[in-house]
C-alpha cells in the first residue's frame, strides 16, 4: 500500500475555540487509506451544488458532508476529495456567512484536528498571506512526521462572505515535486462564484 499510515485529510479548520464539537466523527473526514487509488489522468470539474464552487480532482469523487456546530450554530461542511499515486488532494466546503475567523486560526483548526483524528503532528511552515480572485487566503505548507514516514503538502485557505474554502493535498515525501504540481493544478482550477 502506498501510505502505510492512515491519512486523514479534514476539512475542519474552524478554530478550536469556537468549535463544539460532539465528537471528532461530527468534522469531515477523508479517510484516503480506504479510498481506491485514481491514476491521475483524466481530471474532472466537480462542483459543489450548494455554493457553487467548483475545481478538478484527478477523478471522480463523492462528496462527504457534516454538519459540526460553531458557537452553538450548525455549519454545513463538505468535502469532494480522494487518493491518487502520488498523495491525496481535495477541497473542502464551509457554509460560514457572517462567521468567518481569521485564516490564521483556521489554520489552527486544521492542524489540531488532524491531530486529534490521527494521533498524528502535523505541523505548517511557510505560512503567508495572500488573495484568490480579491478574497483573502491563506497558504501554508504542511508536514507530518511518524518513525515510518514522512508525508508533505500544501494548504490554501480562502475566506469569502459565505464560506470558508480549503485546497489541500497530502502525500508521501518522496512525491513533494508531484504533490506541489498537483495542488497548482487544483488551485488554477477553483473556482468561487
Amino acid at each position: 500500500m502506498m501510505l502505510s499510515a492512515t491519512v486523514v485529510l479534514i476539512a475542519g479548520g474552524v478554530p478550536a475555540s469556537a468549535t463544539a464539537l460532539a465528537a471528532p466523527s461530527a468534522t469531515v473526514l477523508l479517510h484516503v487509506a480506504a479510498l481506491p487509488v485514481t491514476p491521475a489522468v483524466d481530471w474532472v470539474e466537480t462542483t459543489d451544488p450548494p455554493s457553487g464552487i467548483t475545481a478538478e480532482l484527478p477523478g471522480k469523487v463523492t462528496v462527504r458532508k457534516a454538519t459540526v456546530s460553531i458557537e452553538g450554530k450548525p455549519v454545513d461542511a463538505r468535502g469532494y476529495g480522494l487518493d491518487t499515486p502520488d498523495g491525496a488532494v481535495g477541497f473542502f466546503v464551509h457554509d460560514m456567512p457572517g462567521d468567518q475567523y481569521p485564516l490564521e486560526d483556521d489554520l489552527q483548526g486544521v492542524l489540531e484536528s488532524y491531530m486529534q483524528n490521527t494521533a498524528e503532528p502535523l505541523t505548517s511552515s511557510d505560512v503567508h498571506k495572500t488573495t484568490f480572485d480579491s478574497r483573502p487566503a491563506l497558504d501554508a505548507r504542511l508536514t507530518s512526521e511518524t518513525e515510518d514516514e514522512t508525508l508533505t503538502g500544501f494548504i490554501r485557505l480562502i475566506a469569502d462572505d459565505k464560506h470558508l474554502v480549503q485546497a489541500l493535498v497530502l502525500g508521501p515525501e518522496a512525491n513533494d515535486k508531484a504533490l506541489k504540481a498537483m495542488h497548482e493544478r487544483l488551485l488554477a482550477s477553483l473556482r468561487i462564484p
